[in-house]
């Protein structure tokens, strides 16, 4: 149900407005002046404001601009018995929706309100997409450290060609990424991307899955299926947890990447398939070889190039800068200002083990965010990350009996800080 909110200094008016609102199903609350409109805009939200203008305390001019601050996308209906055109042109330059007179027609005072807020629905749809796109453009490998700088290097001269990449390193650390700026640099970057877990997907489902299949051509086939190998035509197909893949599924991804042709589970016809294939995995391969867990000859199709994603405790110079980045990025996404974090708290982070990596670096910032006051200090490091995990908490208890006051711990705390902006 639309909520409106009327303000006006007559309760008479009030009172007609919102009768005759609410038997048209608007939820409707009241104020009798400016500043109590703006303590209601701080407890709530509504969907339009019906604005008197001759008011008390604060008028509505005054209340209009105040409006677009404390609810910029909330539209405002001027209403007025004393007002003019050139009143009007004013209300509007400022920022109303619309201007009516009094007494106003009950028709159009419907027919502005019901456009105001389809303006509204037009205006928070419009932030959705746009954060879409945002959401949907390559996010920045983040960090100087030697071995980043190392693989966006490596990415630059490895993107414009066809080779085929394998891409290692723990859990979090961002292979994703990379595979994704590669695609996004090579000549295929008009072209999809298409992902596959092999991990997420069960050993019965992957031809499916990869290569598709023909409808009927087993229980649940009710429709012909388009799999990621064709999905991918022309682009790029990036197997993610290459070293789940049963060796079943590895012999016909092989096969493809052999003879760039796959044939749909059911079907007889061979499709021709152009892709470039960039796999990742946390395990070691040369050792699942040894095992019998993963096919040789497909390894050494794969790793063609190998890049290797460093986990976060051997890159800690970065922190500060991936710490930075996100607050930005989550307080962007929460509408709210970026948070301040004090240098003491950065330096904590620093120095914790991050065996999640910078997923986990990413989790921790937000929690910050939502948990901490109007800055995150390092007592909020302590309070809210420490404590979940024992080895931080034990290495914390370390590195504070090193010292034998206050202030060698600040000159600690002012030399990890200086090495940050150094770097």
């Amino acid at each position: 149900m639309a909520k409106i909110l009327i303000v006006d200094d007559e309760p008479a008016i009030r009172r007609t407005l919102k009768e005759i609102l609410e038997f048209e199903k608007f939820a409707v609350e009241e104020a009798s002046d400016g500043l109590e409109c703006m303590a209601k805009l701080k407890k709530d939200q509504f969907d339009v404001i019906l604005m008197d203008i001759k008011m008390p305390k604060m008028d509505g001019m005054e209340a209009l601009e105040r409006v677009h601050l404390l609810a910029p996308d909330t539209p405002v209906v001027m209403i007025s018995g004393h007002g003019n055109i050139e009143t009007a042109v004013e209300a509007v330059k400022k920022g109303a929706f619309d201007y009516i007179s009094k007494p106003p027609d009950l028709n159009r005072l419907l027919i502005t309100i019901r456009n105001a807020m389809d303006k509204s629905s037009l205006i928070t749809e419009t932030k959705v997409l746009q954060k879409r796109v945002i959401k949907s453009k390559v996010q920045e490998i983040i960090g100087e450290a030697p071995a980043i700088a190392k693989i966006k290097e490596l990415i630059d001269r490895v993107a414009p060609t066809e080779s085929r990449v394998l891409v290692t390193g723990d859990n979090g650390t961002g292979k994703e990424l990379v595979a994704r700026w590669i695609h996004e640099k090579s000549p295929r970057n008009t072209q999809p991307i298409v992902e596959v877990n092999c991990a997420a997907i069960p050993p019965e489902l992957i031809d499916s899955e990869l290569f598709g299949h023909e409808k009927g051509s087993f229980t649940s086939a009710h429709k012909q299926r388009i799999g990621k190998f064709e999905q991918a035509h022309g682009g790029t197909l990036f197997l993610d947890e290459i070293g789940d893949m049963s060796l079943n599924a590895q012999a016909k991804v092989l096969r493809a990447l052999q003879e760039h042709k796959i044939t749909r589970v059911g079907g007889e016809k061979d499709i021709t398939v152009d892709v470039r294939v960039i796999a990742a995995t946390n395990k070691d391969l040369r050792e699942e070889i040894k095992k019998g867990n993963f096919r040789e000859d497909l390894y050494f199709r794969l790793a063609v190039i190998m890049i290797e994603v460093p986990p976060l405790r051997e890159r800690r110079e970065d922190i500060p800068m991936l710490v930075e980045y996100f607050i930005e990025q989550i307080c962007t996404d929460y509408g709210v200002a970026p948070k301040y974090i004090s240098r003491e708290a950065l330096v904590a982070l620093k120095n914790l083990s991050w065996p999640g990596n910078i997923r986990e670096l990413r989790n921790v910032v937000e929690r910050l965010i939502i948990l901490s006051g109007s800055e995150i200090t390092d007592e909020d490091v302590f309070r809210y990350v420490i404590p979940t995990n024992a080895n931080d908490a034990q290495q914390f208890r370390e590195i504070f009996e090193k010292f034998d006051n206050v202030d060698e711990l600040h000159q600690f705390i002012d030399k990890e800080f200086t090495n940050y902006k150094r770097n």
